[in-house]
């Protein structure tokens, strides 16, 4: 039993120097991708971020956002390079260009994240998803979401096959003390079984709460409504699942 601890222990480093190489090949395959995409342009380095797909290590999924003309501290306009690369050699496999895709302004896009959980659509494809982070700036009227999009690797392109759908959001009115009203809203993605399409349908679960703080003489009082559950089915429409106009970010 010691002797497999000690052999833990002294892999530890192999691994972190494993995942430090890893990381470094991603930073300049980036670089590499965007030269080759798009010449000239500038890629906003602080969010685009890769990793090799758990579902199929031979291949390395990357996000990449393009800031257009104008983009400073107070916000601008993105473009979003989808792509997916040979893990071994860093070739591109395909990718998908999304013009426009983020906007940040009142409503500040924070962060990007790549969702490899298990979204399996069809026996041949299997989705992965981007999800995009926003955050208000007004301290009175707070808000945050974050949105999903889904994206399969068909052959050789990438299709996006659910676009900007809400998965989680904040928002709220008061009086920067005490008195105001608050709403939660938080949705869950599970895939289900195929229909005649031949592709999964997905079954969204909403939980929502809504809250309400009031000052008292001593205190201030918080009252959380009951939360309200609810389940929607999406079905494969012969190109994506259409999100209800409820569910998308806009």
């Amino acid at each position: 039993m010691k002797k497999i601890i000690a052999c833990a222990v002294l892999c530890l480093p192999l691994f972190a120097h494993a995942d430090t190489e890893t990381d470094a090949a991603c930073q300049a395959n980036l670089a590499k991708w965007m030269k080759a995409l798009h010449p000239g342009r500038q890629l906003d380095t602080e969010h685009a971020l890769c990793k090799v797909w758990p579902a199929d290590p031979s291949l390395t999924l990357a996000v990449q956002p393009l800031p257009q003309a104008g983009v400073n501290d107070d916000g601008g306009v993105y473009d979003l390079e989808v792509l997916v690369a040979d893990s071994q050699s860093g070739a591109l496999v395909a990718h998908f260009y999304q013009p426009s895709a983020i906007t940040s302004d009142a409503i500040r896009f924070s962060s990007i994240d790549l969702d490899t959980a298990r979204y399996q659509l069809t026996p041949q494809l299997r989705a992965f998803g981007v999800r995009v982070t926003y955050e208000g700036s007004s301290r009175v009227n707070p808000y945050g979401a974050q949105v999903l999009s889904l994206y399969v690797l068909d052959g050789h392109a990438v299709r996006r096959v659910l676009g900007d759908m809400v998965v989680s959001s904040n928002s709220g009115e008061w009086d920067d003390n005490c008195a105001g009203s608050f709403s939660t809203v938080a949705r869950t993605l599970a895939v289900g079984p195929a229909n005649a399409s031949g592709y999964a349908t997905l079954k969204v679960g909403e939980t929502s709460k809504d809250s309400v703080s009031k000052k008292t003489r001593s205190d201030c009082k918080t009252t959380e409504s009951a939360p309200k559950r609810t389940s929607t089915m999406l079905n494969y429409s012969g190109s994506a699942y259409n999100v209800p106009k409820a569910m998308k970010y806009e």
